[in-house]
């Protein structure tokens, strides 16, 4: 892989709760691939009832790379990432990127989408722009996801083929512009509303293909209900963009 010539300040933001088995591992490799960057890691730990916190604190000692948020329950993953963005406003980051522990998010795509930033606001890892790169998920969870992005497409009419995809790079200037704190939605929906605030207030959107491997390790914390509750987000979103409350 080349060097990316990329000179910003990076805060690669890994949501935990119980992922002991995986997060040495992907920590470790997210810095060693992107050892020549300024790059940091931020694992925000939702009171793990394993040794994921203490594992990435013996990491700490070793590397001022790593840093560690730890909150006090199970908040969510929305709420998760907006104290990882309100921590990288505090910190002077140019670009965050939202990562998950398990290696579904592959850190090798990080070079291509921190690429895209030099033209775009937001960038997506997506599993859809290219057809359906997805790997080991059962076809239930499959066209929960597919389709999830195609309702959201036809009535919320954001032009995003992943609309639910976590694995994104996005600009100090958008974290600073779309409210984090008037961000209602937590769990998977709350990739929906991100994409929607961004495109309201119309900075560019950049997908770049990905293939998205289910998780070998740990258990998966996606469920049928998190999926049905980010579909009906769509109408709450359509009627604050009509009273212009995006």
């Amino acid at each position: 892989m080349g060097k990316l010539e990329f000179d910003k300040k990076v805060l690669v933001i890994i949501p935990t709760y119980n992922e002991e088995e995986n997060i040495q591992d992907i920590v470790t490799t997210v810095l060693d691939m992107y050892d020549y960057l300024d790059l940091n890691v931020l694992v925000v730990d939702d009171n793990s009832k394993d040794t994921t916190a203490s594992i990435v604190k013996k990491m700490m000692i070793n590397s001022p790379r790593i840093k560690i948020l730890e909150r006090e329950g199970k908040l969510g993953l929305g709420t998760a990432y907006i104290a990882g963005f309100k921590y990288a406003l505090e910190r002077d980051y140019d670009y965050v990127v939202q990562m998950d522990a398990d290696f579904s998010h592959d850190p090798i795509y990080l070079e291509a989408m921190l690429e895209a930033t030099k033209e775009n606001d937001l960038i997506i890892g997506s599993r859809y722009i290219t057809g359906v790169n997805v790997v080991n998920w059962p076809m239930s969870r499959l066209l929960l996801s597919y389709g999830g992005s195609i309702y959201v497409r036809m009535f919320a009419g954001l032009p995003v083929m992943d609309s639910t995809g976590g694995y994104k790079v996005i600009s100090r200037e958008v974290l600073e512009d779309i409210s984090l704190d008037n961000i209602g939605a937590s769990g998977y929906s709350f990739q929906i509303e991100v994409n929607f605030r961004v495109w309201k207030h119309k900075f560019k959107i950049k997908e770049v293909p990905i293939i998205f491997k289910d998780r070998e390790k740990g258990t998966t914390k996606m469920s049928t209900g998190i999926i049905t509750e980010a579909l009906y987000l769509i109408w709450k979103l359509r009627v604050l963009a009509l009273f212009n409350k995006i």
